[in-house]
């Protein structure tokens, strides 16, 4: 996977030195260790991009050079780089409690967002566990899950089911729900438990099911039912699902998806977590993406946009239901994180809903969003374009070698074509986003949710420069 150029020609080195003297190109290749990073590029003479500033949607490297950031850095600034007002939450909650742990004890910004946040929740979902991050949040689930079982006389129900090619995180629980071989076979063995079920990629369905969406909601729905019996209700604890699942490019729920996985476990007795690491706080449009597909899950994890990205902030979201053996006697959930619900993180997410709810965002998105698909679909009449699919301000573009047949590039291709070109070109052109080979390659937007047309048709317009010259490259 790639979110920066991998195989570019060196920028020139910026002037910029580190408080040592030395140029910072050469002390990030010499001594900052990259994530999801081929350091290799950087040893044979490339330079790390380094980002230096960011107004609204753009971003701005040591160059001058200026970018429309159409990835929200990360699915992360929502509301957009350079709010002042969520620097100075910080800085007003540092001056006046930097630190404190929730563990037994509470911080004023906590209680309020723990507060506000189950307002915003669906059903009686009321209990907020803060972490740093959404791997955290994913790790959090499982183990809240297992345990839940053993204090209500269920102590067998461990596993979890989750979809292929979908990412939930990278510490270890969180890695083994995670669906992508690659991301996993170097920390192998993994945590026990974790049993995969078909994504709801309706471009890739079997092909009688192609023309008839509900028909492969029920058809995606039901694997996880077959899953559960095959290894037995009494074993399963949770189904892990993203609402709009990122990796493999942005595939939204079929009609009648969510209600089936619902039923199913409701009958099952297995608790059904909304993986919204991505997709919470307006990205697909209610603040919770659950809302948007009408269903209510056990517990909602998220992270990224809580904050805009101004400060490192995540939570696990769980039902009252879920938090009643709890309540009792010495039983405790022995698990914590000590910058879980940080006060000056938890203070700049408050400042962050207050941006939310002032400027109408979460409306904002759902207003905007059909224009954004219907520009982004203008690119299907390019022949390298198979697929455009996504929803709310969260889309992937795949690319094929034939729109026919649906054939896809193997791997030598994707490698030339993703990481030899196309993410360096697309930078180059001025667009940040991601291109993502965790799957079928495919293009992934998701910018900050104060775009509008204009950043639509930019993003358009690059994008149709780059993949005609990467067609032309084939």
């Amino acid at each position: 996977m790639t979110t920066m150029p991998l195989d570019t020609t060196a920028p020139e080195v910026s002037s910029d030195t580190t408080p040592a003297g030395t140029p910072r190109a050469a002390a990030a290749r010499d001594h900052l260790w990259g994530h999801f990073t081929r350091h290799s590029v950087y040893e044979e003479g490339g330079s790390v991009p380094v980002i230096v500033s960011g107004d609204g949607c753009r971003i701005t490297d040591d160059r001058g050079r200026s970018y429309l950031d159409g990835l929200s850095g990360l699915y992360v600034v929502q509301a957009g780089h350079g709010r002042t007002e969520l620097a100075e939450a910080a800085a007003r909650q540092a001056e006046k409690l930097a630190f404190f742990p929730l563990w037994s004890y509470a911080t004023p910004p906590a209680i309020d967002l723990a507060e506000r946040l189950a307002a915003h929740a669906p059903g009686d979902l009321n209990r907020v566990f803060f972490t740093t991050s959404g791997s955290e949040a994913v790790e959090t689930a499982w183990k809240l899950a297992k345990q839940y079982f053993k204090l209500t006389g269920k102590p067998t129900k461990t596993k979890v089911i989750s979809r292929s090619v979908a990412y939930h995180g990278t510490t270890q629980g969180a890695l083994s729900i995670t669906g992508i071989p690659d991301a996993k076979a170097m920390f192998e063995p993994l945590v026990p438990g974790t049993h995969k079920v078909p994504n709801t990629n309706a471009y890739r369905a079997p092909e009688h099911l192609r023309e008839d969406p509900k028909a492969f909601g029920v058809w995606a729905a039901d694997r996880i039912e077959e899953a559960i019996e095959f290894e037995g209700a009494d074993t399963v604890a949770a189904v892990f699902l993203e609402p709009v699942q990122n990796s493999g490019g942005c595939f939204p729920p079929p009609p009648g998806y969510f209600d089936r996985v619902r039923e199913i476990c409701d009958r099952h007795d297995v608790l059904l977590v909304s993986d919204e690491v991505i997709c919470a706080f307006g990205r697909i449009g209610s603040m919770f993406a659950c809302d948007d597909f009408g269903y209510v899950p056990d517990i909602i994890t998220c992270a990224k946009g809580i904050t805009s990205g101004y400060s490192p902030l995540g939570a696990c979201i769980a039902s009252d239901r879920i938090f009643e053996p709890f309540k009792h006697g010495d039983t405790t959930f022995s698990h914590g994180y000590t910058f879980g619900g940080h006060p000056v993180s938890a203070a700049v997410a408050m400042a962050n809903l207050d941006i939310f709810e002032r400027e109408g965002l979460n409306q904002r998105v759902k207003e905007n969003a059909p224009a954004f698909r219907t520009t982004l679909e203008k690119l299907l009449d390019l022949p390298i374009v198979g697929d455009v699919r996504g929803e709310g301000y969260f889309y992937g573009i795949e690319l094929v070698k034939d729109k026919t047949t649906r054939e896809t590039f193997d791997d030598d291709e994707a490698e030339r074509l993703l990481r030899g070109f196309m993410s360096g070109a697309l930078y180059e052109a001025g667009l940040y986003c991601r291109a993502d080979d965790r799957g079928d390659p495919v293009v992934q937007l998701s910018p900050p949710l104060i775009c509008g047309q204009k950043e639509f048709d930019e993003m358009e317009s690059i994008l149709r420069d780059v993949l005609t010259r990467a067609w032309d490259r084939l």
